[in-house]
């Protein structure tokens, strides 16, 4: 008998890990627990929404909200399933995504929630608290401006002065990158303002003192290092001219501490740096008023690195300018004369300080007058007319090129932690791109911070908490694996595409979910009912999820209802 059949297809991917993944870090229920809602709300529960918004943009890259009613319309039966919860695709409309956008954007309600994830997530991952780094970032966009609005004009860490930008901190746990705390800040706010609240943030979301703040030089400001030292906490940051002028470098280089440094080297005992401390005895006013006094030791590390590529360009600067002087000497055509000495004087030292050689090059100049007779013609007499031509000679000034050489690659570090040796103060603060690589996803694929397609404040600050959450999913994601592969002294191959022998101890996030793209059901709808057929999981694919704790069912259980075809 002809039976009319009915073919319909549904993506399935990496839904099911990341929705699974999402209920074991407890993301909906502590967002259901922490943001209440309007009595006469219908519909799907906030917690839930806001997993299927979070898969969708780290699925699809991309946060616009117009684009996940129609994403969802295509996946109702793995999301039903999923989700183990009723629901139709109009609860992904854009007005209750943004509704969304505003709960997340309450202050009071977003600061318990973020305390309470962070205490499960510690507890539920067996994660211990230790270094916490903290920095900011800027991420630009085609905004309105207002007075007391958001997005305002600032100093552009995306090199984009010309337009709006809001401001991000971020605080994270090592080793992980983890944010403990995100806070979302108008455009034009300086950065050293910025870190005591963030390190208020964490204190009372970890509630332990002894912690080590990693930051950079704004975190250095005398009143924030001194707020954390009587707090009972550590820091760890460079100090910048303002807090330690070349002067006083000048003078530790110069200490009887500099002539036996300590040789800091990386695993294979390759020397990267060496360092030396000196200490100095501080007093501060803290926030509240009273002053504060503490021991700082300074560590003055020099980069081997640094120097080898600063006196790189150093010789590179040289030789360029040594060029362009010697083409002063040029005679010809467009080449322009000096009359004067003061303009010709003036002219060489331009020219030494934008190549930023001043004093490492001597100089000598030369002066020539030449005279020539000009034979009478007409009513013009004969005359002497006389001409003034000068001359530069350049010598590298050895005993200063050396003084100089002999101080690139040097920084001033400051810290009030006693238990750090030179060599874990210096790999402290090189573990800086964990939260730059936190910054990186935030910003970048798949989290897609930039461009910000939105115009109202509550709408952005709830954009950027929501982003955050799904950092820490793509963080603990990438965790649980790699400990898993460490624990088992194993690597996980099959992942890499073009290359299926390619294995890795340290799989990222993004390279696990890869593995599940273009995993199909097919579902074929007959009168006796419906028949499931599911793409088959592959060898990386099982493996993945055995080490994610995670059961193949989540796929598998797609088919649980499927009636075969008579």
């Amino acid at each position: 008998m002809n039976q009319l059949l009915t073919v319909e297809t549904e993506r399935v991917d990496d839904i099911p890990v990341l929705l699974t993944h999402m209920q074991r870090m407890g993301l909906p229920a502590l967002i259901n627990d922490h943001f209440p809602t309007h009595g006469n709300r219908t519909g799907l529960d906030v917690g839930h929404l806001l997993a299927v918004w979070l898969a969708y943009i780290l699925s699809r890259g991309d946060h616009r909200l117009s684009h996940v009613q129609p994403w969802v319309d295509k996946r109702l039966h793995t999301l039903n399933h999923t989700l183990e919860a009723d629901f139709t695709p109009l609860d992904w409309t854009d007005d209750r995504l943004a509704a969304v956008l505003r709960l997340l954007s309450q202050d009071r309600h977003w600061q318990a929630f973020e305390q309470a994830l962070c205490g499960r997530l510690l507890r539920v991952y067996a994660l211990e608290a230790k270094t916490v780094r903290i920095d900011t970032t800027s991420a630009s966009g085609y905004w309105s401006i207002s007075d007391g609005g958001l997005f305002q004009f600032g100093h552009s860490k995306d090199y984009r002065p010309d337009l709006p930008q809001v401001k991000v901190a971020l605080a994270t746990l090592d080793p992980l990158g983890l944010p403990v705390a995100t806070d979302v800040i108008e455009g034009h706010r300086a950065d050293d303002p910025l870190y005591i609240p963030a390190v208020e943030r964490v204190r009372k979301t970890l509630d332990q003192k002894g912690l080590l703040y990693v930051g950079d030089c704004k975190m250095a400001a005398l009143g924030t290092r001194a707020f954390l030292a009587r707090g009972g906490d550590h820091y760890l940051c460079p100090l910048a001219k303002a807090q330690c002028p070349e002067a006083r470098r000048a003078a530790y280089l110069a200490s009887e501490a500099a002539q036996d440094p300590v040789a800091i080297t990386d695993r294979d005992s390759r020397r990267v740096a060496e360092a030396f401390e000196v200490n100095e005895r501080l007093t501060a006013e803290t926030p509240d008023g009273e002053p504060f006094t503490w021991i700082e030791r300074r560590l003055v590390v020099r980069s081997l690195g640094q120097a080898e590529a600063a006196e790189k360009a150093l010789q590179g600067r040289l030789a360029k300018a040594e060029a362009h002087l010697a083409k002063l000497n040029e005679r010809g055509r467009g080449k322009r004369r000096y009359d004067e000495r003061g303009a010709f004087e003036a002219r060489v030292e331009a020219i030494l300080k934008r190549h930023k050689v001043t004093g490492l090059l001597q100089v000598e100049i030369e002066e020539e007058i030449t005279t020539r007779t000009v034979r009478a013609y007409g009513d013009q007499p004969l005359r002497i007319q006389w001409r003034r031509r000068f001359s530069v000679s350049t010598r590298r000034d050895s005993q200063a090129l050396a003084a100089h050489l002999a101080g690139l690659g040097w920084r001033v570090y400051a810290t009030n932690h006693d238990g750090l040796t030179l060599s874990q103060a210096v790999w402290a603060y090189r573990g800086q791109y964990v939260l730059e690589r936190s910054f990186g996803r935030l910003k970048g694929q798949p989290l897609s911070l930039s461009p910000m397609y939105l115009q109202r404040d509550d709408h952005a600050t709830g954009l950027v908490r929501l982003l955050s959450l799904g950092l820490r999913v793509l963080i603990l994601l990438e965790f649980v694996v790699r400990r898993q592969l460490a624990l088992e002294q194993a690597k996980l191959s099959g992942v890499y595409a073009g290359n299926p022998k390619r294995a890795t101890a340290r799989p990222t996030a993004e390279l696990l979910l890869e593995a599940f793209k273009d995993i199909t059901l097919t579902v074929v709808v007959f009168p006796e009912g419906r028949y499931y057929h599911l793409t088959p999981l592959t060898v990386p694919q099982v493996r993945i999820l055995a080490l994610l704790g995670f059961v193949v069912e989540i796929y598998t259980g797609l088919c649980r209802e499927s009636v075969k075809p008579p």
